[in-house]
């Protein structure tokens, strides 16, 4: 069963930045893709950014282009998410999401079929 761990999340002041990493066991699927999504207390959860495995094809979502970067270690099969110039607005929870199957790869929940546990992110101002 495919097993999806976060790790990095942690308190910072607005402008900080951190690195959050979801290492992904027993996950084979080289032609789909993985994404971050979070959610906020009383709000739904959001795509932040997802990357294709295969080809490395990224997108954000607009509140986070240009502050924000997904990547892929493949050898280490873990993906990565750099967050610089980080706002109060950017506190939540951050997931790790994976999919099984190829295609066209919505940044959406149901897009997803596998969840990691989540992460805390807190940025103070």
């Amino acid at each position: 069963q495919v097993q999806l761990v976060e790790s990095g999340g942690g308190s910072v002041e607005a402008g900080g930045s951190l690195r959050l990493s979801c290492v992904a066991s027993r996950y084979t699927y080289m032609g789909s893709c993985m994404g971050w999504f979070r959610q906020a207390p009383g709000k739904e959860r959001e795509g932040v950014a997802r990357i294709y495995t295969s080809s490395g094809s990224v997108n954000y979502a607009d509140s986070v282009k240009g502050r924000f970067t997904i990547s892929r270690d493949k050898v280490k099969n873990t993906m990565y998410l750099q967050m610089n110039s980080l706002k109060p607005e950017d506190t939540a929870m951050y997931y790790c999401a994976a999919r099984r199957s190829g295609g066209y790869c919505a940044l959406s929940s149901p897009a997803f079929d596998y969840w990691g546990q989540g992460t805390q992110v807190t940025v103070s101002s």
